[in-house]
């Protein structure tokens, strides 16, 4: 199998979230899961212009099948993920600036201020501090990933996994919008927070 087209979606995925501003220009990674194959985005590209022909596919035990590319270096992480949650197909990973903020700070991204971040991401959860591209790194996120779709790395940056590379992606970039709101509110001084009834609400509705 060749994978053209999973190919040019996590390139795409990975150009749109350079555009979007989400990532810098080294920063961030991307895959997507096919059967027994993770597709995966490579070390050192510039994520800007990155291409299909750049994509990485590792099988699902870890072995790059494709020797001439390096894989990123969070491969383990991914993989953890993808062993622990058989329902996830695809994983998101940068780092937003305000979003990131937070997972500095320690301070808590309100979900319950608007009903897209409450319907698409819940309550993000958080992994602890491990050196990036480990594999304390890949366990403590894979664990934390058992109790939500979205991570808070601390220190490092945001991680969204989903059905989908749409599902991953939107759940990373509202994440981020998220971030930007509570901060906002927070310098406005006041807010009106969801309240817990209304939360259910939003719930029923998915």
């Amino acid at each position: 199998m060749d994978f053209n087209i999973e190919k040019e979606e996590v390139a795409y995925f990975m150009r749109r979230l350079y555009t979007q501003q989400l990532t810098t220009t080294s920063g961030g990674n991307i895959s997507l899961k096919s059967g027994d194959h993770i597709l995966i985005t490579p070390s050192q590209t510039d994520k800007a212009r990155i291409k299909s022909a750049e994509i990485g596919i590792l099988s699902i035990t870890g072995e790059n099948l494709t020797p001439q590319l390096k894989p990123s270096m969070e491969s383990k992480m991914h993989l953890a993920i993808y062993n622990k949650r058989p329902d996830v197909k695809a994983i998101v990973h940068a780092h937003p600036v305000f979003a990131t903020s937070f997972c500095i700070s320690k301070k808590e991204i309100k979900t319950n201020l608007a009903g897209e971040a409450w319907a698409v991401i819940g309550t993000p959860v958080k992994a602890d501090y491990r050196l990036m591209g480990t594999q304390d790194l890949a366990y403590v996120v894979s664990e934390a990933s058992l109790n939500g779709n979205v991570i808070l790395l601390e220190n490092h940056g945001v991680l969204a996994v989903g059905s989908s590379l749409l599902q991953a992606y939107d759940r990373l970039e509202v994440t981020e919008a998220a971030a930007k709101m509570t901060f906002i509110t927070d310098l406005l001084g006041e807010r009106k927070e969801l309240s817990e009834m209304e939360l259910k609400e939003i719930d029923k509705l998915f």
